[in-house]
């Protein structure tokens, strides 16, 4: 370590090498040995302490840095967004993995780049406490004599710096606050002047004023109030925006943008912020807490410049948060609090398994007609999706859809509650809601869809004289939902196809909404003369209501034969187990064979149902709940008073999970949505 300091006196030495090599004593072995990290840094410390001629050298190397090197790019580029778009950072980001960038180290920012080369640096450099680096600091820059407001001094240039890149960020601000698409979502912003505009005009006078007041003798600073009102009001026109991009929909570009000026006015408080530490004696130890801060998220965003997961979060969380907002809504239907709204999903859920034994029907035939792989897969996708979408318009359900929507509903009430013991009790009540119409729902499916399967199978047998399925085909069906084989696998690839259609679904959802296409459809004068201006009213509404589900149940239907098609393709065991369609072979199954089932394989066939039932269930609800609550950056941190809390409610009203009590049906209870 002392010859490697000895060498930054030397002025024949590359500074960018010495300074990595520098970090490369400093790094722990482990990125997450943070301890390790923070005793390095103390030695350092406690060495530059003891000998003065090291710290001298390191002292002016640092200053050099400062005044040799180009700062701006690096305050108003590094951890901000740029202006290229979404998909054209995606790619960028992508390509700099690959095939990194060309590092120039006459800009600090490619400096820190150098220096802090390993992805992982910023995981140790956070990790050591503010209080280590602020030490470092002091030693590093010296006993200051203060100067007051009568002082006047050169501008140093890592000031100067700061101060163009609070011009350029203000620019970047003017120019993202007008642009269309806010404008498009906060109509508002076009019929007042906007703060956007007043903002850069307040920080050009800040700017110049606080030049006058460091180099003139005597020179007062004026006063910033009015700028800080201003980028406040720039901070609550982007959180109005926000908020109506939950209500009116978003998209990634939109949300692209809104990140982009979220990241470019933090910038600019933080850079004011520090400016301000300066204002009262221009000494940089009473800065040093804001500078050790600004440092560490100036090294975060280098070493993780290329990170996709990181750019990615970052701009799908506003689109995440409208779809599952959306989803939530929408599973608020799918949970019964009275016995009417629950007889009322039992029957929705019993014309569901009617259509589905019909469905599964169908599919059989459509598998013994000899088509070629390809068109036979499109046609078991078609009756997946055609019928999932029948069941919606009639009004059924299907058990395994509501997962996907009341996972929503109960992470929406968990960002409620934000984790608050007197919220329990209602949280509680709305798991037990959720279990009990899930119950319901799956009791209307495969209580109809068994028998069902049974009396066309039967029926067919007397009209034709030959069974439905042939007693081989039964054999197979049975086996496929034996629960010992493969059938719960590929029921948790079920699973993750209804998680998948919940996104789609909310997703439709978002972008009707977004684009407005029900007030399109309104204003159409072809429809209108086609239909007439009440039918036309009529279908913007019903699009605007539907749109969502429908497309959202023609893709499940496509991911089930998608799965089931990329599993013979590539020779993959990949195959899916739905619940309803199971039961249903079951009863196609029974008849087939005659009822002469042994009780065994009878039991076993109808706990495989079951089972298939649960981890289709369990997956779609766990990764849509997953995703919800990420959407919303909650953590729930009393899951387990929330489970015993659920256990003593199992234990003192058992029937209270499977059918709704009589005291919780109000004198009027509201009509039930099946949808």
């Amino acid at each position: 370590m002392e010859r490697l300091l000895e060498r930054f006196g030397r002025s024949d030495q590359d500074q960018a090498a010495l300074w990595a090599s520098l970090i490369n004593k400093l790094r722990p072995p482990q990125a997450t040995q943070a301890d390790k990290a923070a005793e390095n840094l103390r030695a350092l410390s406690h060495l530059l302490a003891r000998r003065s001629d090291l710290l001298a050298n390191l002292r002016d190397a640092l200053l050099r840095l400062f005044d040799e090197h180009k700062q701006v790019t690096m305050y108003v580029s590094s951890g901000l967004l740029p202006s290229t778009g979404f998909f054209s950072e995606t790619f960028r980001r992508v390509g700099g993995r690959l095939l990194p960038e060309i590092i120039d180290t006459s800009y600090l920012k490619d400096f820190i780049s150098a220096a802090f080369h390993r992805v992982d640096d910023e995981i140790w450099v956070n990790a050591i406490p503010d209080e280590d680096w602020q030490a470092l600091l002091h030693l590093l820059v010296g006993h200051q004599t203060p100067m007051f407001e009568e002082d006047a001094s050169p501008l140093p240039n890592a000031v100067e710096e700061i101060l163009e890149s609070l011009r350029v960020l203000s620019f970047h601000v003017s120019a993202i606050g007008l642009d269309r698409e806010l404008v498009r979502i906060d109509p508002n912003l076009e019929e007042h002047e906007s703060p956007f505009l007043a903002q850069n005009a307040e920080l050009l006078a800040y700017i110049e004023h606080y030049k006058k007041w460091w180099t003139t003798p005597g020179a007062l600073i004026a006063d910033d109030k009015h700028l800080t009102v201003m980028l406040h009001q720039c901070d609550e026109i982007l959180q109005r925006v926000r908020k109506r991009a939950m209500r009116i929909g978003t998209s990634l570009t939109l949300t692209f943008k809104l990140e982009r000026l979220r990241q470019h006015l933090e910038r600019i408080h933080d850079l004011i912020e520090l400016l301000g530490e300066l204002r009262t004696r221009r000494v940089v130890e009473d800065a040093a807490p804001r500078i050790v801060r600004l440092f560490k998220t100036l090294v975060r965003a280098e070493c993780r410049k290329n990170v996709l997961s990181d750019y990615w979060g970052q701009n799908v969380e506003l689109l995440s948060l409208r779809m599952t907002e959306s989803a939530s809504r929408t599973g608020e239907h799918y949970i019964t609090s009275t016995r009417r709204e629950y007889f009322g999903l039992l029957a929705s859920a019993a014309l569901g398994g009617l259509i589905i034994a019909f469905m599964a029907a169908n599919k059989i035939v459509l598998g013994g007609q000899g088509m070629a792989p390809l068109n036979e897969l499109l046609s078991f996708c078609l009756n997946y999706g055609l019928g999932f979408m029948l069941i919606h318009m009639l009004g059924g359900t299907v058990a395994t859809k509501q997962p996907a929507m009341t996972a929503n509903a109960i992470a929406a009430s968990i960002g409620e509650a934000k984790g608050k013991t007197r919220d329990l009790e209602a949280l509680a009540d709305l798991i037990v809601r959720t279990i009990r119409s899930q119950a319901g729902a799956i009791l209307g499916n495969i209580g109809v869809a068994i028998p069902v399967a049974i009396g066309v199978g039967l029926l067919i047998h007397l009209a034709t004289g030959d069974h439905f399925v042939s007693p081989d085909k039964a054999e197979v069906l049975l086996q496929e939902i034996d629960p010992r084989g493969g059938a719960l696998f590929y029921a948790a690839i079920a699973g993750v196809c209804l998680f998948m259609s919940g996104l789609i679904a909310a997703y439709y959802d978002n972008l009707s909404a977004y684009n407005r296409v029900p007030q399109r459809l309104r204003q159409l004068r072809s429809l209108r003369r086609l239909l007439g201006e009440q039918r036309q009213a009529q279908l913007a509404e019903y699009v605007e209501e539907h749109i969502g589900a429908l497309a959202g149940n023609f893709f499940f239907g496509f991911l089930l034969g998608g799965a089931t098609a990329l599993g013979v393709l590539f020779g993959l065991p990949i195959d899916i187990r739905h619940i309803a369609f199971s039961s249903a072979y079951l009863g196609y199954a029974s008849a087939a064979l005659d009822f002469s089932i042994p009780l065994g394989t009878v039991l076993l066939a109808f706990s495989g149902v079951l089972l298939i039932g649960l981890t289709n269930l369990l997956v779609s609800f766990l990764l849509t709940l997953s995703v919800a609550m990420r959407a919303r950056r909650i953590t729930f941190a009393q899951s387990r008073a929330l489970g015993g809390l659920l256990l003593r409610r199992l234990l003192r009203t058992p029937h209270a999970f499977l059918f709704p009590p009589r005291s919780d049906e109000p004198a009027t209870a509201p009509s039930q949505d099946t949808r």
